[in-house]
This record gives C-alpha cells, sequence and structure tokens, in this order.
C-alpha cells in the first residue's frame, strides 16, 4: 500500500508535463520570447533538484512517509500559488514553491517503493515507480492542449489542485512506513565519492540534461513552427514521456535477470538515436518521422534511468535509501537545469542569427553528441574493469 501512495504522489508531481505544452501560450500572455521560459523551469527543477537529496536524507531520520505527506503539502499549495499567480515573477515564485514539495515527494518515493524488497526485487520495485513517473509526464501534455485551448494557460495547475488533494487525503488515511533504525546520523560524504556512484550520477547528469532539449524546445517546434494545435501538439509530445514510462518496468525486471549494464547502454543509445532524427526535422518532415525521434528517445531514456538508480540504491545500505533515491534526482535533476541553461542559450544565439529552425537543430544536436561522448567514455571505463579484472584474475 505505501509503495501505491508513493507512486500516487510522483505521479500527480510528474503530470507537470502539462507545463511545456503551455510554454507558447504563457509566452504569448506575458510578451515573453521562448528562451525565458527556462525559468519556469529552472525554478522548478533546480529547488527540487536540492529539495530531493535533502528530502530523503532527513527521511531516513524523520520517517519517508512524514516527509512525503509534507511534500504532497508544499506541492498542493505550489498548484495554487501559480494558478493565480497575476506576473511572470509570481509564476516564478510558485514555481519554486511547487519544486519545494516536488523535491521532498521525488525524494522519498524510492526508498518507500523499495521498503521491504531484496535485491532481486529493487528493479521491479522501482521500474513500477518509474511507471507510475513516466505514466504522468505522458500523460500530461495531451489535457494540457485541451486546457489550454479552452481556458488558458492557468488550467494546467488548478487541474491538478484535486488530484493532488485526493492523493494527501489517502496518504493521510493509509499506513506509515515502517522506520528503519539509523547506524549513522548522516549519510557521509565517503559514501557519494565512490566511484560507481559519482559515475552513475554523472550518466544520470548527462541523460536528463540531453533529453530536456526535447521538453523545452519540442513544443515551439510541434506548434509555433509546424503550426499544430496545442491538443495535437500535445498527443505527439506526450510519445516521449510515453515512451519513458513503457521502457521503465521493462527495463526494472531486466536489470534483476542481467544486471543493470545492457539497459543503460542500449538506453542511452536509443535516447541518442532519438535527438539526432528530431535535430533534422524541419517544417516539411514527415509526423510520422517526428513521432517516431520523440518516442525513440522516451523509450532510451526509460531503459536508462531504473538500471541506473537500482545501482546507485543497491550501493547504499538499508538506512541510507532515502539518501540513495534522493541522489538519483538530485543528479537527475541538475542534469535538468544545465540542459536547460545551456540549451537554451545555444539555442538563443542561433536563432538571433539563423532563425527558429537551425537554432532547434543546433540545441538537439549538441545534446545527442554530449549523450555520444558519455556513452563512450561509460564503454570505455567498462572495457577497462573488465581487462583489469581479467588481468588479475590471470596473475
Amino acid at each position: 500500500m505505501v509503495r501505491l501512495i508513493a507512486a500516487a504522489g510522483a505521479f500527480v508531481v510528474s503530470l507537470d508535463s502539462m507545463v511545456n505544452i503551455a510554454f507558447p501560450a504563457i509566452a504569448a500572455a506575458f510578451g515573453a520570447p521562448p528562451e525565458r521560459m527556462r525559468w519556469i523551469i529552472i525554478c522548478y527543477v533546480f529547488t527540487y533538484a536540492v529539495m530531493s537529496f535533502v528530502g530523503g536524507a532527513a527521511a531516513d531520520r524523520l520517517g519517508h512517509t512524514s516527509v512525503l505527506l509534507a511534500g504532497m503539502a508544499v506541492s498542493l499549495a505550489g498548484f495554487i500559488v501559480v494558478g493565480v499567480a497575476p506576473t511572470f515573477g509570481g509564476i516564478l515564485a510558485g514555481r519554486a514553491v511547487q519544486g519545494f514539495g516536488g523535491g521532498l515527494v521525488y525524494g522519498t518515493a524510492p526508498a518507500l517503493a523499495t521498503a521491504g524488497a531484496g535485491a532481486a526485487e529493487r528493479g521491479r520495485r522501482l521500474g513500477f515507480l518509474g511507471a507510475a513517473i513516466g505514466l504522468g509526464f505522458a500523460l500530461g501534455p495531451l489535457p494540457a492542449g485541451m486546457l489550454v485551448e479552452a481556458f488558458g494557460w492557468r488550467a494546467v495547475f488548478h487541474v491538478r489542485v484535486p488530484l493532488m488533494f485526493a492523493a494527501l487525503a489517502w496518504a493521510l488515511a493509509g499506513p506509515r512506513a515502517p522506520r528503519i533504525a539509523a547506524g549513522r546520523p548522516v549519510v557521509a560524504g565517503r559514501d557519494l565519492l565512490r566511484g560507481p556512484v559519482l559515475r552513475a550520477c554523472a550518466l544520470n547528469f548527462v541523460a536528463n540534461a540531453a533529453i530536456f532539449a526535447i521538453w523545452l524546445l519540442a513544443p515551439f517546434y510541434l506548434i509555433t513552427a509546424r503550426g499544430l494545435s496545442a491538443s495535437v501538439g500535445g498527443a505527439l509530445f506526450m510519445l516521449t514521456p510515453l515512451g519513458t514510462a513503457l521502457a521503465a518496468p521493462a527495463a526494472g525486471r531486466l536489470a534483476d535477470a542481467i544486471g543493470p549494464t545492457v539497459p543503460v547502454l542500449a538506453g542511452l543509445g536509443l535516447e541518442m538515436l532519438g535527438l539526432l532524427l528530431l535535430a533534422s526535422a524541419d517544417a516539411a518532415t514527415p509526423l510520422t518521422l517526428v513521432a517516431l525521434a520523440l518516442l525513440a528517445a522516451g523509450l532510451g531514456l526509460g531503459a536508462f534511468q531504473v538500471p541506473n538508480q537500482a545501482s546507485v540504491m543497491a550501493a547504499f545500505p538499508a538506512d541510507r535509501q532515502g539518501a540513495a533515491g534522493g541522489l538519483t534526482f538530485l543528479a537527475r535533476t541538475l542534469g535538468v537545469v544545465a540542459g536547460v541553461v545551456v540549451l537554451a542559450e545555444v539555442f538563443a544565439a542561433r536563432r538571433a542569427a539563423m532563425g527558429f529552425q537551425p537554432a532547434f537543430g543546433a540545441a538537439l544536436r549538441l545534446a545527442a553528441v554530449v549523450l555520444g561522448a558519455a556513452l563512450a567514455a561509460e564503454l570505455l571505463a567498462r572495457m577497462v574493469e573488465r581487462a583489469a579484472r581479467a588481468y588479475t584474475r590471470a596473475r
């Protein structure tokens, strides 16, 4: 029951994909250029990046369910603040509140999802949570397009108020996860600086930085450059998070069966392929090819994320699973922030000089190249490790 409640909270938080489809409407309402929308993302994800790790580590002491409840309540307040904001600055302030709450939810959800699970079950449990998060991201864009067309951009925040209220009521009425006695007061720095943990977090950082080329710019390509309606654009845009939701459970089961290496590397390669395909799209590209690119990038991210997260959580003891889960979201969301900042700058500079389409392609190609470099570095590191083990055995 506890893992279902955690998944429900993470699902509602993940419906934030609605906001991306509202970007063109928000930009028009406040007379802002497309690249200014990055601050709506940054104020949210930077706050929840920090709070996911802080909240996860605190939950190891205070109780994971208690921190989850606090996160749900703060998220509910954030939806209300943004939904009534009269200025662009008010939106940013509300997004920071939303990020505070979302970080507490995301930071505690992995530990609650895997509570009581053995090592052989960890991937499946995290795959279920990943599917709930991916489903939230996937379901958001389509109704968002309809809501924006019918009621305006504020509706994408208003609609989540009753949903989070229902999830919070369920959590208050439901059972609480048993608290595991902590052996140490706080997660130690040496736990975070181990080579395998750092490498997994670095890959997580890059994979999520790259995918936000799509999250930031694809709505403008679909709605502004291609002239699609918000609802049709939302239906196409949802293919990326839908791919993530579909791949997550299968990747978790595969990681439990054969280890994380194959799904991690294959996922990164597939995400890179999707980005390269989309980078070549222009105003005349068949929408079926655009849809394939969006889906491939999402499938790749989903295949990568769950095994990567499972490998990090396996490196921490049972009384530090909150910190471990929070660390994976910290790496993920710091990657999102870096991706948004860098890719928005690249896009803005190229757009001013050459127009939208060349700028769109340049930003996505950059994301694919960086992801490809990370994949090559990981392959090289694993080859060196294998050679070192073979040499040790030969001696």
